[in-house]
């Protein structure tokens, strides 16, 4: 289930943004000032952040500017001013989406299956082309801008582009069932040949560079019948 994390202080927009999430099949979490927000990301995987730029312990641009420090996390800004330079100025920093108060549900639905599908269907091309995001899972710390894994004892292991490119995939959407279909996609980027089922191969390999036993993966599991899902907690640096 998509996780929404709802960053709102007015709690009549918290009730009405939990209520009609909910009921289109959304798993939503709500957090009333950056410092909440920071440990809900702490704690739990997040596919989108609802944020209001007026909150009771900070700017809402602050925030957009440090998210977008750390990962490449769909952002849209919902916010009661109006100023043009201010939607601008949220764009700017790296907001996916800018929605003014008071909107109505259904155009912020619409907005935010837009910002999910652009994120899955570009992420792993994003990335490759300059994301500064440094990940850390299971011991392991994940360079995406130089394509540098690095062992919890400081080895440096060498990754394909292929690799290179399922493993960004993984750690963009942890603890989610990808499938074949879903992992061609996200791997298809420059120099990447993967086609049909070389993503079982191409799994197989990565597991023999990351998992303390391939032949009893934990981070990588096989869902029968779905695909795969990279089951560890993921965390930026």
């Amino acid at each position: 289930m998509t996780h929404i994390l709802a960053v709102e202080d007015d709690e009549q927009v918290q009730e009405l943004l939990s209520d009609y999430l909910s009921h289109e099949g959304f798993r939503v979490t709500v957090a009333a000032t950056g410092a909440a927000m920071t440990a809900v990301l702490a704690a739990d995987p997040v596919d989108l952040i609802l944020l209001d730029l007026r909150l009771p312990d900070g700017d809402g641009l602050a925030l957009v500017r440090q998210l977008r420090s750390e990962s490449q996390l769909p952002v849209i800004i919902l916010s009661g001013k109006v100023e043009e330079v201010d939607r601008i100025v949220g764009l700017e920093l790296g907001a996916d989406d800018y929605l003014t108060k008071p909107f109505n549900p259904r155009e912020l639905l619409a907005r935010i299956k837009a910002v999910l599908r652009r994120a899955g269907e570009g992420g792993v091309a994003r990335n490759a082309e300059g994301l500064r995001a440094v990940v850390c899972f299971a011991g392991w710390q994940f360079d995406l801008a130089a394509q540098r894994l690095l062992s919890s004892d400081g080895r440096d292991v060498d990754l394909t582009k292929a690799e290179y490119a399922l493993l960004a995939a993984f750690v963009k959407q942890p603890q989610k069932v990808l499938s074949r279909d879903q992992l061609l996609d996200l791997t298809r980027i420059d120099g990447a040949e993967v086609f049909d089922r070389s993503i079982d191969v191409l799994i197989l390999r990565l597991r023999r560079k990351i998992e303390a036993n391939p032949k009893e993966p934990q981070i990588i599991r096989t869902e029968r019948g779905l695909g795969y899902v990279f089951d560890t907690r993921v965390k930026a640096v």
